[in-house]
């Protein structure tokens, strides 16, 4: 949450200036200038003495768009600046943040910036040993490094950063698409620092800072996994609004809205992704996001939605009948999907790794095949088909809902957040069934942060007969 920090400097200017307005000052309090201090320290013993890190924030934006800033700078620094750039020296073991000056212009009609100017309140609020204009970024390079040869080697992230709703295997797929296009075909905002940095300095040894920043982030502190505890929180909160309001004739983007209500209402910034809000074959579909269909009797549903929460989301999904009861097919897929998800958490803890949970679940779920009736050939195959896919263990979630970091095959270790995401396909019905759950390892075992969304039958048939917001509030009729 964003609180107002109080200093002499701004305490001395709000009783000067005659517009005292933009004198308040948004910065975060998820994190102590320790936590950032200790996070840096990791970068600097991985990069050693001799070498030294760079990494961009992101750049401002046109228009009335809000600024979010990079998660990799964002984890650095907490600092919501455009254009600021971290120095991190491996040989003094220094940080400096470089920021633009103060525009009291632009402060004027969109609130105060930290700037250059407030190098003595940044350095308080971050832990930062330096803090100084942008124009000295070059100087520094030269003095810190190059006069005295061979240079340190140079390492920035090398990866896409991510800004917002979006994550790195996004954010690579659109670049390789715009590669494709010969009218468009830019490089990245990382390569062309690169090129700046290789033009103007070609004595550095450039090498990527990506793995380094991707492994600190995968492992989170205590005060991260309450973060992504409370977006789960939000998550499911909205889900669980969007069953509520679910029943023949609502639009899927009216589910949309409904889960938005729920994150807005309590202080998200906006979407952790794009929902996914499918009705029907809609969901075979795997990122479906049109959501204008309407739903309709004796379909399921699938939602899959988190919000942006103080720049970390999580990945939350279920399914349910758009009449509110599961048909006897319906039903016997779902429990399939459940008893899976069951499986899987029983053998997470630290120290195994995903194939040894996968194998282990697999092995209960033969067992729970024995004797199980199903609708018809088609299902019987998926469920059996099922129990051999090696994706049910998924992704791990942080700052974004596909986060950085490796977590199949390696031992698992506490502090790690990642998807539990069992799923089947039926081709022959374009149907698509699965639920997901955030799974955090701790030093016992593992917790499953949405399990108090319901996914038992009884409960969700229970919800879905609740009314929702859209029955309380419904939808604005078209005028003639």
């Amino acid at each position: 949450m964003k609180i107002f920090i109080p200093s002499i400097l701004l305490c001395v200017r709000l009783i000067l200036s005659p517009v005292a307005a933009q004198e308040k000052l948004h910065y975060q309090s998820d994190f102590t200038p320790e936590e950032f201090t200790a996070r840096r320290t990791k970068v600097l013993d991985a990069i050693g003495a001799n070498a030294m890190a760079i990494v961009q924030g992101a750049r401002g934006l046109a228009g009335f768009s809000v600024f979010r800033q990079s998660n990799e700078f964002y984890h650095l620094t907490g600092i919501e600046a455009a254009h600021a750039y971290l120095m991190l020296n491996g040989k003094n073991r220094k940080c400096t943040l470089y920021l633009p000056h103060r525009d009291s212009n632009r402060e004027a009609g969109e609130g105060k910036t930290l700037s250059a100017e407030d190098a003595d309140l940044i350095k308080s609020l971050t832990g930062i040993d330096f803090v100084k204009g942008l124009e000295s970024l070059s100087a520094d390079l030269i003095g810190g490094d190059l006069i005295k040869l061979p240079a340190l080697t140079l390492f920035t992230p090398l990866s896409p950063a991510e800004n917002g709703n979006d994550s790195r295997d996004e954010l690579l797929a659109g670049q390789a698409r715009a590669a494709a296009d010969p009218w468009d075909g830019q490089p990245s905002r990382e390569s062309a620092f690169v090129t700046l940095i290789k033009n103007r300095f070609p004595q550095f040894e450039i090498k990527d800072l990506s793995p380094t920043l991707d492994a600190l982030r995968l492992i989170k502190s205590k005060n991260e996994i309450q973060i992504i505890k409370q977006a789960t929180v939000l998550a499911g909160q909205g889900i669980m609004e969007a069953m509520r309001s679910t029943a023949p004739g609502v639009y899927e983007y009216q589910l949309d809205a409904a889960a938005k209500y729920i994150f807005h209402l309590n202080g998200a910034r906006g979407d952790g992704y794009a929902s996914i809000v499918a009705g029907g074959t809609n969901a075979f579909i795997g990122h479906y996001f049109h959501k204008s269909d309407v739903l309709k009797d004796g379909d399921l549903v699938l939602m899959d939605y988190a919000p942006d929460y103080h720049y970390y989301t999580s990945d939350v999904t279920r399914i349910w009948p758009v009449n509110g009861k599961f048909s006897d097919a319906q039903r016997n897929l779902y429990n399939y999907i459940v008893a899976y998800r069951d499986a899987l958490f029983k053998y997470i803890k630290p120290g195994v790794t995903s194939n040894e949970v996968l194998d282990k679940a697999a092995a209960d779920m033969n067992q729970y095949l024995i004797g199980k009736k199903f609708e018809n050939p088609a299902h019987l195959k998926a469920v059996q088909e099922g129990v051999k896919f090696r994706g049910h263990f998924q992704h791990p979630v942080g700052m974004a809902v596909h986060d950085v970091g490796r977590i199949h095959h390696l031992p698992l270790q506490p502090g790690m957040v990642f998807t539990i995401d069992p799923m089947i396909w039926i081709p022959e019905e374009r149907l698509y069934i699965r639920i997901e759950d955030v799974a955090v390892v701790t030093e016992t075992g593992v917790e499953n942060l949405s399990a108090f969304v319901p996914s038992k039958i009884e409960e969700l048939e229970k919800l879905i007969n609740e009314p929702g917001i859209i029955q309380f509030r419904a939808p604005l009729k078209p005028k003639d």
